[in-house]
Formats: structure tokens, C-alpha cells, sequence
């Protein structure tokens, strides 16, 4: 049968025991996984290949990440994130009355958004009205705590339609 493939009987069964070798080392590899993880559940891989290798087991970083994806037991990186949107309040939320609207000259339509900036001591957001048909901005606030901004007194506006806002 081996001939047919164009590989002698000895190719084959050394082929079979690489691979019932390579099973066996994963296993073991996941179990010592299992065991640190119980202590520590939210380690690392790369923190893992060190400890491996520490405790005599040898395999690379790559080869670990291969065996963890395989498995489903990678560690999903958390992302720290402001958020800046809030629709689940119980407070009124209005209907988007400019949906399909295209404005034909500026002016006609201002839309508004939010978005924050992170400094090293803190976190300031910056709310911008922006009028829809030239893409200009018409209005700005740069505040912490958020809250603070929303105030449209605080706003800096233009003093007439055509004078251009003065940057931040």
C-alpha cells in the first residue's frame, strides 16, 4: 500500500509517530496551561511560553499561540474605552428628523457630534457643530467633565454666518 503513495513502510510509520509525539507534547502543553490558568486566568501567552520553558518545557512563542488558538484558549486583549455614547437612559429620544435631508447650501443644516481627546492627566471631550453642506465647523466646546460642555452657553460661536470660528 505504502508503494503506491511512493513511500516505504519505515516513512510511514515514522510519520505516525512524529505525529502521536506532537499530540502527546500539545496535551501535556495544555495541561500545564490548564493548571497556571486556574491560578492565573487571565495570563498571557507570551507570559505562558516563559513559564514553559522555565519549568524545561521547550516551545516557541509562535508554536504556543498556534496551540491556544487551536484550542479556543487565547486571551481576548480588554480594551479601555471612554464611552461617549449613551442610548439605553430614560431620558426622551427624539426621531432623526434630517434623515434623507440634503441640504443645497450651507447653513440649512448643523449636525453635531462628540468625541473625547486623552491627555496624560486626564480626558477632555470636545463637542463640534458642524454645518452638514460645507463641512465647516459652526460651534465647539472643549471641557471636562463632559457634562460641563452640553451647556450651549459654553459654546463659542461665530459672531455673524460668514466669519469662520477660531481654532482651539
Amino acid at each position: 500500500m505504502c508503494g503506491l503513495f511512493g513511500n516505504s513502510r519505515q516513512a510511514l510509520h515514522k510519520k505516525q509517530k512524529s505525529i502521536y509525539k506532537r499530540a502527546v507534547e500539545e496535551h501535556v502543553i495544555l495541561d500545564m496551561v490548564s493548571d497556571i490558568r486556574k491560578d492565573m486566568p487571565r495570563i498571557g501567552s507570551r507570559k505562558l511560553a516563559k513559564m514553559l520553558t522555565d519549568n524545561k518545557i521547550s516551545i516557541g512563542r509562535d508554536a504556543l499561540f498556534d496551540i491556544l488558538g487551536r484550542n479556543g484558549l487565547l486571551i481576548r486583549r480588554r480594551r479601555n474605552r471612554i464611552k461617549t455614547t449613551q442610548s439605553h437612559h430614560w431620558l426622551r429620544k427624539y426621531r432623526n428628523l434630517t434623515k434623507g435631508m440634503k441640504p443645497i447650501g450651507p447653513n440649512q443644516l448643523w449636525v453635531s457630534d462628540i468625541t473625547y481627546i486623552k491627555t496624560i492627566d486626564e480626558v477632555l471631550y470636545l463637542f463640534l457643530i458642524t454645518d452638514a453642506y460645507s463641512k465647516k465647523i459652526v460651534g465647539f466646546a472643549l471641557r471636562i467633565p463632559w457634562r460641563q460642555a452640553m451647556q450651549s452657553s459654553r459654546l463659542k460661536w461665530p459672531s455673524s454666518k460668514n466669519q469662520k470660528v477660531s481654532s482651539i
